[in-house]
C-alpha cells in the first residue's frame, strides 16, 4: 500500500471555512459581551489592563497562530504545536487544557444564553432567568441542538457561528450607540480619578487574567486547521481582520458602560441586557430592549458553538494519537465530523450544567470560581505556544515561517511573561469571593485534578501504543511508527 493509499485510508474532514466564515469566527469567539460588565465593574483603570493586554498579550497571540500555523499545518491546534516542539506529553497536556477548560466554559455560555433570551419576550418573562427548572431545559435544549449541528457538519453548523458573529456586531453597535447618546444628554459619572490604580488593587488584578480569558481565540481556526479552504494564504489576513475588530469592540464596550452607567451600577452576573434597559429607558428607546436580546442571544449561541466545535478536535486529534480511547478519533462516516469527541463533550458540559443548577449556593461566588478556573486552564496551552517562539528564535530554522529572530522573540518574551502574570492573577480573589481560603482550595484542586487526569490518560493509554509490524521484504513500504506518521 502506498502512501498516498494509507492516507487516504486515515480519517478526514471536509474544508468548508473560508476567509469570511474565519473573521466571523474569531470575532463571535474573541469577542464576548458578557465578560465586559464584569471587568468595567473594576473601574477605568480596566482601560490600561485591556491596552496592556492587547499589545503584551493579544499580539504577540496573532504572530504565534500564523507562525505555528503555517510551520505546523492541520487539525489540532494547540495540542499540534506544542507536541511538534516540545514533545508528545506536552502537546497532550495542552490540548487537555484546552479542552477541558471548556468544559468549564460551554456551561456557562447556556446559562448566559437563558438570562439574555428571556428578555426577547418581553419584560414580563425577566424572572424566568432565576427559575432552576426553565434554565436548566432551556440551557440543555441549546446544548442539544448546538451539538447536533456541530455533528451534522461545519458546513451547516458555521451559519450558527456566522449568525452569532452578525449578532456580535449588531448587539456592539446597539451598545455603544446607546452610550454615546446618553453620555451626550445627561454626561458620564466617570472622572479622571476612576483611571487611576486603586489603593487596594487586588481585585483589579484578578480582571487581568479574566482579560486575557477575554482575548483567546485567534487559535480557535486553526484547531481546524484541515477544514480550512488554503489555510495559509487565508488564516493571516483573517487573523488580522479578526484581532483588529475584536480589540476595538472591547475597549468600545467597556468605555461605554463606565462612560454611560458607572463601574457603581454595573450589574456583574445580570449581564450586558441590563446596561442596555438602563441606557434604552433614559433615552426612552425601551423598544429596542427585545431585540437587542435576540441579536445578544445569536451572539451567545455562536460563542457557545464555536467553542463546542473548535475543543472538540482537541480529544479527535488524541484519538487518532491513542492518548485518549481510539473511538475519540472516529469521523462520522456521512458528515465527515469527529462525531464521538463532539458527542463526550455534549454529556460532560451536560453534567456540569445539571451539578451547577443543583448545588450551587451563592450564585456570583460559583460563578467567579468557575470563570477563574477556566482562566487558569485556558491559559497553560499559551505558555507553550509563547515558548515555542522563543525556542524558534534561539535555535530554530526561520526559513520555515513567516517572521524574523526579532519579532519571534518580543512576541515569545512579550507573550510568555503576560500569561505567566494572567495565570498567577487569575489566584486573586475577585469582589464576589467571600471566603478566601474555599476559593484557593478550589483554584488549586480543580487545577491540580485536571492536570492529574491529563497525566493518567496520556501515560495510560500510551502504553496500547505499539508500532506496526513491517512485513519481511517489504522494507520499502511505508510503516506507520509509534506516533501515528507514516515513515518510508
Amino acid at each position: 500500500m502506498s502512501a498516498t493509499d494509507q492516507d487516504a485510508n486515515q480519517p478526514h474532514l471536509k474544508r468548508v471555512l473560508g476567509r469570511g466564515d474565519l473573521v466571523l469566527l474569531f470575532v463571535v469567539a474573541v469577542f464576548n459581551l458578557n465578560v465586559v460588565p464584569s471587568i468595567a465593574a473594576n473601574g477605568g483603570v480596566t482601560v490600561w489592563l485591556w491596552i496592556i493586554a492587547l499589545l503584551l498579550f493579544f499580539w504577540p497571540q496573532g504572530i504565534a497562530v500564523i507562525e505555528l500555523a503555517d510551520r505546523y499545518p492541520g487539525e489540532g491546534g494547540v495540542y499540534l504545536w506544542a507536541k511538534e516542539v516540545f514533545g508528545d506529553f506536552h502537546g497532550f497536556l495542552s490540548g487537555w487544557c484546552y479542552w477541558t477548560n471548556n468544559m468549564l466554559y460551554v456551561p456557562t455560555v447556556m446559562l448566559y444564553f437563558v438570562g439574555v433570551s428571556v428578555f426577547a419576550m418581553g419584560p414580563g418573562h425577566a424572572a424566568l432567568a432565576d427559575d432552576k427548572t426553565f434554565a436548566m431545559v432551556a440551557s440543555v435544549a441549546l446544548l442539544v441542538l448546538l451539538t447536533v449541528l456541530n455533528i451534522v457538519g461545519l458546513s451547516v453548523g458555521k451559519w450558527l457561528n456566522n449568525l452569532g458573529g452578525i449578532g456580535t456586531f449588531v448587539a456592539a453597535a446597539v451598545l455603544i450607540g446607546l452610550g454615546v447618546t446618553v453620555w451626550s444628554r445627561f454626561g458620564t459619572p466617570v472622572t479622571a480619578a476612576d483611571f487611576k490604580i486603586p489603593a487596594d488593587p487586588k481585585f483589579v488584578l484578578n480582571s487581568f487574567g479574566v482579560i486575557c480569558f477575554g482575548l483567546v481565540g485567534l487559535e480557535l481556526a486553526s484547531v481546524m486547521g484541515d477544514e480550512i479552504r488554503d489555510p495559509q494564504k487565508t488564516l493571516p489576513g483573517a487573523v488580522a481582520w479578526g484581532g483588529v475588530i475584536s480589540g476595538a469592540l472591547y475597549v468600545g464596550a467597556t468605555l461605554t458602560l463606565l462612560v454611560a452607567i458607572g463601574k457603581n451600577d454595573i450589574n456583574v452576573l445580570q449581564g450586558i441586557v441590563q446596561a442596555v434597559s438602563h441606557m434604552a429607558g433614559k433615552v426612552g428607546v425601551a423598544w429596542v430592549i427585545a431585540p437587542f436580546a435576540v441579536m445578544l442571544s445569536l451572539s451567545i449561541a455562536g460563542i457557545g458553538s464555536a467553542w463546542m466545535g473548535g475543543s472538540a478536535r482537541i480529544p479527535f486529534v488524541a484519538g487518532l494519537d491513542s492518548y485518549m480511547p481510539a473511538a475519540m478519533g472516529k469521523v462520522h462516516p456521512r458528515y465527515g465530523t469527529p462525531h464521538v469527541a463532539l458527542i463526550v463533550q455534549g454529556l460532560v458540559s451536560l453534567v456540569l450544567i445539571v451539578l451547577n443548577f443543583t448545588l450551587s449556593g451563592g450564585v456570583q461566588e460559583a460563578f467567579q470560581k468557575m470563570l477563574s478556573a477556566a482562566v487558569v486552564l485556558q491559559l497553560i496551552p499559551f505558555l507553550y505556544v509563547f515558548a515555542a517562539l522563543i525556542k524558534f528564535a534561539l535555535r530554530g530554522s526561520l526559513n520555515d515561517g513567516r517572521y524574523g529572530k526579532g519579532t519571534l522573540m518580543f512576541a515569545g518574551l512579550a507573550g510568555l511573561i503576560t500569561t505567566t502574570l494572567a495565570i498567577v492573577v487569575a489566584f486573586f480573589p475577585a469582589r464576589q469571593i467571600t471566603s478566601l481560603w474555599k476559593y484557593e482550595v478550589s483554584m488549586f484542586g480543580i487545577t491540580l485534578g485536571f492536570i492529574a487526569l491529563a497525566v493518567f490518560f496520556f501515560f495510560g493509554y500510551s502504553r496500547l501504543k505499539t508500532p506496526e509490524a513491517v512485513p519481511i521484504g517489504a522494507t520499502d513500504s511505508p510503516v506507520r511508527a509509534a506516533n501515528g506518521r507514516v515513515q518510508l
